[in-house]
C-alpha cells in the first residue's frame, strides 16, 4: 500500500528535514521547525497522557500567537479533533459551542479564560496560555507552559486515517442550535494542496497572518505554508501601518486578507512609502471585491490579487491575477479535480449563462455539519449518480469561457469585516426587548466593513423607549461583529402569503448604487 503522510506525518518530517529553518514567527519570539515539532509533539503527548486523542475534541478560546498554532497542530497530532473558536462572540455563544462540541479539554488565553464556563461548568481540563502581559494565572487553569515543558517531546506517531475528524469551525452565532463544519484528516490534506497550487505557495512562503486563527480564512493560508514547510508570520491582529511594516522589514511573499483589510491598505497614507516589492501572491476572500478595490490591488503591487470564491463547508473557485485583468467580475473557475453547477428553482441542472444556485463536487467537503444530520441533508444535493453536491446558497451563472459570476448574495447572511454575521440570531435578541414588536435585520453598505447590520423594527403602541436606546440595549447583548448600526422604525413590515419577511424589497432601497461592481 502507497504511503499517504498527513499533515501531523508532514509536520514531522519538516522537524527532521528542515530542522533549522524557520517555522514561525511572532513579535514575541521565533521558532525553527525543530523546535515547533518539538513542542506540538509536547502538546500531542500531554493531550495523550490525559486520555485526550482519537474522538475527543480540544476547544481553542485564544488570541493569535505561538501557542495557539502549537496547541491547534498538538491537538490534530494526538488524534483529537481541535475547535477554534471566534473570540468576537458573546460569552454565551461561546459556551454554547463549546457544549455543542462536547469538548474534554480547553485551551484559552487569560483574557478569554474568564469569560467561559457562565452556563456550562464542563470540561474539567482547562488550560491557560500567555497573551502578551495578561497574567497566566487562573483559578482552575493549569498554565500552559509550564503543562507543555513537562510532557515527552517524543513524536506520538498516533495511527490516523483520511476519514479522522481533523477540525470543527463553527460558522454561525449566538442564539439557536451552533453549525460545527467537521473536516476529516483526508479532507484537510486535499484543501492544503489545492489552496497551496491555487495560490501559489512553495517552500519558501513567507506567509503573514493578521486574521484570527480560527477563522478558516486564517488556515487557508496557515495549512498550504505549513504543508510545504514555509514560515508563518503570525500577528495579534490587523493593523494597517504595522502589516505595511511587515511585508517590507520580514520580506513578506504571501497572505490572505478580506476585503475591507486591503481597502486599508490602500487608504494608510503613508501606504506609497513601503517597500511592497516582496510580494508573490496575495489572496483575497471572505466578501465580495469590488472591481475598484481590485483594480487598484493591481495598480499598487505587481503581484496583483487572487480573489477566492468558497465557503468553509468546501466550494472554492479562484480567479487568477493573469486572467482578472479582462473579466474584474468573475470570480473564476474551481481548482482541478472540482466541479460546480447551477441549479433551477427545481434543483434542475442548468446551462452555463443561466442563473440558479451554485453547487459544488468537492473531494475536501466537510464531512457534514457536526451532530446535525438535518441541517448537512439541507446543505446537499444528490445527482443522477448519487454524488453529493454542497449546496452554496448563492445565485450565480457560468458564462461562456466557463468563469463563475455571482450575481446575488446569500439570502439572509451578512458578511461584515469578512466575518458571516446571522440576522436571525441579531433579531432574537431584539424581539427580547419589550416594546419591540417586530422586526427585520439585513446588511447595508459600510465604507468601514463592508457592510454593516441594520435593523427595522415595528414597536408596540405603548412604547416609550427611543430607537437609540433599544439599538444601544441589543447592542449590549450581541458581539462585536453583531452590533446594529442603526435602528429604523417602521409602521408595518411587508410579509408574503405565508408570513415570510420580503428581505429583499426591504434591502434593495439600500444598495441601488451602491457597490460598483462586486463580483
Amino acid at each position: 500500500m502507497a504511503h499517504q503522510p498527513l499533515l501531523p506525518q508532514i509536520l514531522s518530517l519538516h522537524g527532521r528535514w528542515r530542522a533549522d529553518r524557520p517555522a514561525l514567527a511572532t513579535p514575541d519570539e521565533c521558532l525553527d521547525w525543530r523546535t515547533l515539532d518539538r513542542r506540538v509533539n509536547q502538546v500531542a503527548n500531554g493531550l495523550i497522557a490525559a486520555g485526550c486523542s482519537r474522538d475527543v475534541r480540544v476547544g481553542v478560546v485564544m488570541s493569535n500567537g505561538a501557542p495557539m498554532i502549537e496547541i491547534m497542530l498538538g491537538a490534530i497530532k494526538a488524534g483529537a479533533a481541535v475547535a477554534p473558536l471566534n473570540t468576537s462572540i458573546p460569552d454565551a455563544g461561546l459556551d454554547a459551542m463549546l457544549a455543542d462540541a462536547d469538548v474534554d479539554v480547553v485551551f484559552a488565553t487569560p483574557e478569554h479564560g474568564r469569560r467561559l464556563f457562565k452556563s456550562w461548568p464542563r470540561p474539567s481540563i482547562r488550560i491557560s496560555a500567555p497573551s502578551g502581559t495578561e497574567p497566566m494565572r487562573q483559578e482552575g487553569w493549569t498554565d500552559y507552559p509550564s503543562w507543555r515543558d513537562g510532557q515527552a517531546a517524543h513524536d506520538p506517531t498516533v495511527s490516523l486515517t483520511r476519514e479522522d475528524l481533523c477540525s470543527i469551525i463553527y460558522s454561525s452565532g449566538t442564539t439557536g442550535r451552533p453549525k460545527g463544519i467537521a473536516h476529516s484528516h483526508g479532507a484537510r490534506l486535499d484543501w492544503s494542496h489545492d489552496l497551496a497550487h491555487a495560490l501559489r505557495y512553495h517552500d519558501n512562503a513567507r506567509t503573514l497572518i493578521s486574521t484570527g486563527l480560527y477563522s478558516n480564512i486564517s488556515w487557508a493560508s496557515m495549512l498550504p505554508t505549513l504543508l510545504l514547510g514555509g514560515t508563518l508570520f503570525v500577528r495579534s491582529g490587523f493593523d494597517a501601518a504595522d502589516v505595511l511594516e511587515t511585508i517590507a522589514r520580514e520580506r513578506i511573499t504571501h497572505m490572505a486578507m478580506v476585503p475591507v483589510q486591503y481597502q486599508r491598505l490602500l487608504d494608510h497614507p503613508a501606504f506609497g512609502g513601503f517597500d511592497r516589492s516582496s510580494m508573490q501572491a496575495m489572496m483575497c476572500c471572505g466578501a465580495p471585491l469590488p472591481v475598484r478595490t481590485k483594480e487598484a490591488l493591481f495598480d499598487a503591487f505587481a503581484c496583483g490579487v487572487i480573489e477566492l470564491y468558497g465557503s468553509t463547508e468546501g466550494l472554492i473557485t479562484t480567479l487568477s491575477p493573469e486572467e482578472a485583468r479582462s473579466r474584474m467580475t468573475s470570480v473564476g473557475k474551481p481548482p482541478p479535480g472540482e466541479d460546480i453547477a447551477i441549479l433551477g428553482e427545481n434543483d434542475q441542472p442548468l446551462e452555463w449563462g443561466q442563473t440558479g444556485e451554485i453547487v459544488a463536487l468537492s473531494r475536501f467537503a466537510m464531512s457534514g455539519y457536526w451532530r446535525n444530520e438535518d441541517a448537512t441533508r439541507e446543505a446537499l444535493w444528490l445527482d443522477r449518480q448519487g454524488r453529493r453536491w454542497l449546496r452554496s446558497g448563492d445565485i450565480g451563472r457560468i458564462d461562456e469561457a466557463g468563469y463563475l459570476h455571482i450575481t446575488d448574495r446569500k439570502k439572509d447572511m451578512i458578511i461584515s469585516g469578512g466575518q458571516n454575521v446571522y440576522p436571525a440570531d441579531i433579531e432574537s435578541v431584539l424581539m427580547g426587548h419589550p416594546d419591540v414588536a417586530d422586526c427585520a435585520v439585513f446588511g447595508v453598505p459600510s465604507e468601514r466593513w463592508g457592510e454593516t447590520p441594520l435593523a427595522l423594527a415595528v414597536l408596540h403602541e405603548s412604547a416609550g423607549t427611543r430607537a437609540e436606546e433599544i439599538r444601544d440595549w441589543a447592542n449590549a447583548r450581541l458581539g462585536k461583529q453583531q452590533r446594529i448600526s442603526a435602528i429604523e422604525v417602521r409602521q408595518f413590515l411587508p410579509r408574503n402569503a405565508n408570513g415570510k419577511l420580503l428581505k429583499r424589497d426591504l434591502r434593495a432601497p439600500y444598495w441601488s448604487g451602491a457597490v460598483d461592481g462586486t463580483s
